[in-house]
């Protein structure tokens, strides 16, 4: 339970603070709120990236904050939209625009996948219909690094490129890769290595050193992302290396992708990556 401090308590999103019987309120935020909305470059419906500049805009006008807090946090919503590449002066737009009343007497409402000008364009036809458009988006960090994208009949699984985790049945230790070869013609690779004692390769000297026998394609090597050779394969590899890392459970050459996996988290969200994700989700077939 949240105890009173020095006169002020901090509820949901409020402190209050008392002085004298008298009531004063200010904007809290957690030690671990950061800073971070929907980035105006960023392939989201504009609904979508003013949503949280409304709600921040809309919280400090309505609290009853004194002139100096008010300021205080009027700055403070003008750091956010500079760190996400907005125009402070959007504020001034959403301190003028009142909310619209809703209605419901549409018949029916469409749902679309939200790729960029294409999809506005297409949506403008319903505009004068009783048919309501709402968006929705698939390029979020945790769709484009999850696994799951890939969908293929097994007989077809080993024709394609992307990424993709060795791991052994003995041991369970792992390595991830990329090729931009078939995934069959990737494990061949890596058996010939370990039929002819090349140490080069970490997964074949792992094999070597711990006597270890290779297995089957279908017992060892796993597809975890299908993707052309790119930035965007070169990011689902790093995340995959980054999160054995930690459990000391990667085969992969450790002191080679150490710089990168340090910067993992911050490179993944970047504009080029953003950029790029788009691009293979909006273009790939394979993502299903």
């Amino acid at each position: 339970m949240e105890k009173e401090d020095d006169n002020g308590i901090n509820f949901l999103d409020l402190t209050i603070q008392k002085d004298n019987n008298i009531l004063s309120f200010n904007v809290y935020r957690k030690p671990t709120t950061t800073d971070t909305i929907i980035q105006r470059d960023s392939c989201h419906p504009q609904k979508h990236k003013h949503a949280g500049i409304r709600y921040l805009v809309n919280r400090m006008n309505t609290y009853e904050l004194n002139p100096t807090k008010k300021d205080t946090e009027n700055n403070t919503i003008k750091h956010i939209l500079h760190r996400n590449e907005y125009d402070s002066s959007i504020i001034n737009q959403f301190c003028k625009t009142k909310r619209k009343e809703q209605t419901h007497n549409a018949k029916k409402w469409a749902k679309f996948t939200y790729i960029g000008n294409e999809t506005k364009f297409i949506t403008k036809l319903f505009k004068d219909s009783s048919v309501k458009i709402v968006f929705t988006t698939r390029n979020t960090t945790g769709k484009l690094l999850s696994g799951e994208q890939y969908h293929k009949p097994k007989q077809q699984q080993f024709n394609i490129i992307g990424v993709y985790r060795f791991t052994h049945p003995d041991c369970k230790m792992k390595h991830a890769g990329q090729t931009g070869r078939p995934f069959h013609v990737r494990f061949q690779e890596h058996f010939k290595d370990y039929k002819y004692a090349n140490n080069k390769p970490k997964f074949a000297q792992h094999l070597l050193e711990q006597n270890h026998s290779i297995g089957p394609i279908e017992n060892v090597m796993e597809i975890l992302f299908a993707t052309n050779k790119g930035k965007l394969m070169n990011t689902i590899e790093r995340f995959y290396i980054y999160k054995e890392r930690y459990t000391n459970n990667q085969i992969n050459d450790k002191n080679k992708n150490k710089n990168k996996n340090k910067n993992f988290i911050r490179n993944n969200t970047s504009r080029r990556y953003r950029q790029s994700a788009h691009t293979h989700l909006t273009t790939n077939p394979s993502f299903g």
